[in-house]
């Protein structure tokens, strides 16, 4: 029986201002990129280079050129991923047993990929990233916010939020309601508010609660709206 599949919203997250860093990193270089993380947890970042190389394979064989050897729902060869014509794409085409799915969505041959899809092979998300896209039919709606978008209070809020980030070596968490009040000192009413009203300007706020504030920090750092000093 296939796993069922998972939504956008299993995406994996940065857990860490180190692992922030580092998709920061791989942005600034400008190719495209995917995202996924090992049998121990760890933050695992591989570039695609359409020119070096136009097909990626993606299975639990370790000849695969992105081995998930720990998950044993994946096929020794599950799935590919192309440079066509300026494009990435995902194929499956019935390489795989239980099925290659993009943003929940099980693709029947290959699809073409989009700035932040999440691919799932077995019960292994994926990230696929593409800073600066070729084409730009290819581009999100909405892929950043810029510092004029938000109020001076949002702002704050979010700096106090992104806060433990800066001198964690290992897992770090977003500060909470209370530990934001206390530095700005603001209501927990008013911290919410706040939080409540970036959740819609970042494109978070139909994330699980529990994952808002961890991609809300993300993306701050991400797109330069809150330096790690560090």
């Amino acid at each position: 029986m296939n796993a069922s599949p998972q939504g956008p919203e299993d995406r994996p997250a940065a857990r860490s201002g180190s692992e922030v860093k580092a998709r920061l990193f791989a942005e600034r270089v400008g190719r495209p990129f995917l995202v996924l993380r090992n049998e121990e947890e760890t933050q695992q970042i591989v570039e695609l280079d359409g020119v070096a190389r136009s097909r990626v394979t993606v299975g639990r064989s370790d000849q695969a050129d992105v081995t998930i050897g720990w998950d044993g729902e994946v096929s020794r060869l599950h799935a590919e991923i192309e440079f066509l014509a300026g494009e990435w794409l995902v194929a499956d085409d019935g390489l795989s047993s239980n099925g290659t799915f993009v943003n929940g969505q099980r693709i029947a041959a290959r699809r073409r990929l989009a700035d932040g899809d999440a691919i799932r092979v077995g019960a292994t998300v994926i990230l696929f990233r593409n800073p600066q896209p070729v084409h730009a039919a290819t581009v999100r709606g909405s892929v950043g916010v810029t510092i004029d978008q938000l109020t001076e209070t949002q702002r704050r809020v979010l700096i106090a939020l992104c806060r433990p980030y800066e001198a964690s070596q290992h897992l770090a968490s977003p500060a909470s309601n209370q530990q934001i009040s206390d530095e700005l000192f603001l209501s927990i009413d008013a911290v919410k508010a706040n939080l409540r009203a970036m959740y819609q300007i970042f494109g978070v706020a139909r994330l699980p609660q529990n994952q808002k504030r961890a991609q809300l920090a993300e993306r701050a750092i991400t797109w330069g709206l809150v330096a790690l000093d560090r």
